[in-house]
């Protein structure tokens, strides 16, 4: 009870001593108050840019692998049997064979030829919702002799510029093609890294479509979706093993893309990033505390005879160091405090500005905090041991 009631008075000594020297106290602080606001803003914002890009990352190909086949000489692309064996790999929910090419849309004697034409599989739509009106394709599409597709936004402004464009038909290299569905905007982040400016919109028709209107037997390119509570790498693996197969381990036959160990990859750097950060904000920090042992000691000069008449009076070496002690802490935690409130609203702000989700990192506030109460008690310890020695005869002498 006893240590209890030295703590309060020595928490009240403190503050008192603090309200005396405003000013001089504020400029101290503020290095505090620079180091936790860095810490907490940095840390926060780069933790949230870092989930946006994931985010956008996981909803491209969250438990999808790429497998692109060229092939070989002898054998180029995948068979309709080579994809009848990839359906059938233990884990494997599904697969959508893709082609793509580049084509010229016509309507009312006006040509288009800046149209990317994008060939997709049932099972694509099934696993992804980008149908903004209208309908996806069904078996019944897939046979390539039906002349059906779906259109982005950029097609139906810059082609038809009505948005009533269901039922409506036009020509696609030549074919006459009816519009069943539209798309929705693709905000994509692999779609903002694309230059559209220049295109005429997408137009997605069955893959086999493509096929034809290209010239080719087989497809290059097919996305696997994985079924929940199977690892990613083991499908890959058994993927391999069958591609192995098909291209009698020829070099260089195909290659499989996976997002999840690209999002695994992408993660430990950012980790990486957001400990530098960190560590960099932190020297802030170590300014601050340098500035406060320098007040402090300031702090002991101007109190000498204050600490030798209560050394006279029988104080304890123990309670004049934990008053300058406690004082220091004091200090380092109200610019802690500020500092957390002033990182907070730049981490808002910033995220804000990025248009991106505005999260609060409770790590980035645990440590600085952390680092506020160790840099006054680090920083505070010499200045109040110093005060604890002083001789009070010598101390009572100085002017």
């Amino acid at each position: 009870m006893r240590n209890f009631s030295l703590i309060k008075q020595s928490f009240k000594m403190s503050l008192q001593n603090i309200k005396a020297n405003k000013m001089r106290s504020f400029l101290t602080m503020l290095g505090i108050v620079i180091g936790v606001a860095s810490v907490i803003g940095l840390i926060t914002i780069v933790q949230g840019v870092t989930n946006s890009v994931l985010d956008q990352f996981s909803s491209l190909g969250a438990g999808t692998l790429t497998v692109n086949a060229n092939g070989t000489a002898l054998k180029q692309g995948l068979t309709e049997n080579d994809l009848d064996r990839l359906r059938a790999v233990d884990g494997v929910d599904g697969i959508a064979p893709t082609a793509s090419l580049n084509g010229a849309a016509s309507l009312n004697n006006e040509v288009y030829d800046k149209v990317s034409i994008s060939g997709n599989d049932v099972v694509y739509f099934e696993h992804n919702d980008i149908l903004d009106r209208g309908r996806i394709f069904n078996n019944q599409d897939m046979s390539g002799d039906v002349k059906v597709c779906i259109v982005d936004k950029d097609f139906v402004d810059t082609v038809f510029k009505n948005p009533d464009v269901l039922g409506k038909s036009f020509k696609l290299n030549g074919y006459e093609y009816t519009i069943i569905g539209v798309r929705k905007s693709d905000d994509s982040l692999l779609n903002a890294m694309v230059d559209n400016s220049d295109s005429d919109g997408t137009v997605i028709v069955p893959y086999k479509n493509v096929l034809r209107m290209s010239g080719k037997q087989n497809v290059s390119s097919v996305e696997v979706y994985i079924k929940d509570g199977y690892e990613s790498t083991t499908v890959e693996n058994s993927l391999r093993d069958v591609l192995d197969g098909i291209y009698n381990d020829a070099d260089n036959s195909y290659s499989i893309f996976n997002m999840e160990s690209l999002m695994t990859t992408m993660s430990t750097v950012t980790d990486m990033m957001t400990a530098m950060l960190g560590g960099i904000a932190s020297i802030a920090l170590l300014v601050g505390g340098i500035g406060i042992m320098n007040m402090m000691l300031v702090s002991v000069s101007e109190r000498t005879r204050e600490i030798g008449l209560r050394k006279a009076l029988g104080a304890e070496p123990v309670r004049i160091q934990m008053q300058f002690l406690i004082e220091s802490i004091v200090l380092s935690m109200i610019g802690g405090v500020i500092g957390i409130a002033l990182g907070l609203l730049i981490a808002f702000v910033g995220s804000a500005l990025m248009d991106i989700a505005f999260k609060i990192s409770y790590g980035a506030i645990a440590l600085g905090t952390g680092f506020s109460a160790m840099v006054g008690i680090i920083f505070g310890w010499m200045p109040a041991k110093r005060a604890s020695q002083l001789n009070p005869i010598d101390a009572l002498r100085s002017e």
